[in-house]
């Protein structure tokens, strides 16, 4: 079984890729005032190159998300329509229980009905704004907080509360 230590990033590679990049530039910026976000890439382990078959690309990304210990989804204009590539990788973050965080680039900090994919909607997950202090509040927290949620039985798209936004500055 492969070590669960990666977070994966699935986007809209067409519209939404410079805000996954904006992410890698934090992760590699130290002199950043959050020097301490960081986050392990699910894309550098292997290669899908568009010429790739789709059975291929899929079974490279599989691949990866076998690693992952986290799944993110940046929601953007056209996420709630991706089917080929985007919804197959949110169904196998559910169907292999890796924790969901999804990121709204719009800044709506709970479920947004009109971007993102409707599968989520009954799915436990975590919904934020993009903004790094958020996400690497996100990433430190919601594993456990899942946990948690789990075993008090609840269900469906969570959010932070505004005081939690407040309370990390935001």
């Amino acid at each position: 079984m492969a070590y669960k230590n990666k977070t994966y990033i699935a986007f809209d590679g067409d519209k939404d890729i410079r805000y996954y990049w904006l992410m890698k530039a934090w992760k590699y910026n130290s002199k950043d005032f959050f020097s301490e976000f960081n986050f392990y890439d699910a894309h550098d382990i292997n290669f899908a190159r568009d010429s790739s078959k789709e059975q291929s690309i899929k079974r490279q990304l599989s691949e990866r998300l076998d690693n992952t210990k986290l799944f993110i989804l940046l929601v953007g204009e056209s996420t709630k329509f991706l089917y080929r590539f985007v919804r197959w990788e949110i169904e196998q973050a559910i169907e292999k229980k890796i924790p969901i965080i999804v990121i709204n680039l719009n800044g709506k900090r709970q479920f947004d009905i009109d971007r993102c994919p409707y599968l989520l909607k009954d799915e436990t997950a975590i919904h934020i704004s993009f903004n790094q202090k958020i996400i690497e509040y996100a990433l430190k927290k919601w594993e456990t907080q899942l946990q948690k949620i789990k075993q008090e039985g609840k269900k469906g798209p969570f959010y932070y509360t505004d005081e939690v936004y407040k309370s990390i500055g935001l």
